[in-house]
């Protein structure tokens, strides 16, 4: 993973995320597999010049069902790893996540 911009999947809104990022500055990503705390700390804070305080990864499993006839085990959604970054204090709110309210 060379570049700084493969680090990064996708914004992650849900009505956790929202609360998150409009009262306690924390803002959730998706990231790539083998991307760390530090290249996704490097990542945010090269792309929206913002100053990161700490970072929180963790790893969805996939969600799993069975077919009704076969019984066989289906998987139905991939699992992905995502990030909570924590921005500094004074440090001013993402531009991404502006629009949702």
């Amino acid at each position: 993973m060379a570049k700084l911009q493969n680090v990064l999947v996708r914004p992650l809104v849900t009505e956790k995320s929202n609360y998150q990022s409009s009262k306690l500055q924390q803002y959730a990503f998706v990231v790539a597999h083998e991307a760390t705390r530090t290249m996704v700390k490097d990542a945010i804070e090269t792309m929206f010049d913002v100053t990161v305080a700490k970072v929180n990864t963790m790893n969805s499993p996939a969600k799993r069902g069975r077919r009704s006839k076969s019984r066989r085990m289906l998987v139905r959604r991939p699992s992905f790893k995502k990030a909570i970054v924590t921005l500094a204090e004074g440090s001013k709110p993402l531009e991404i996540f502006e629009g949702v309210r």
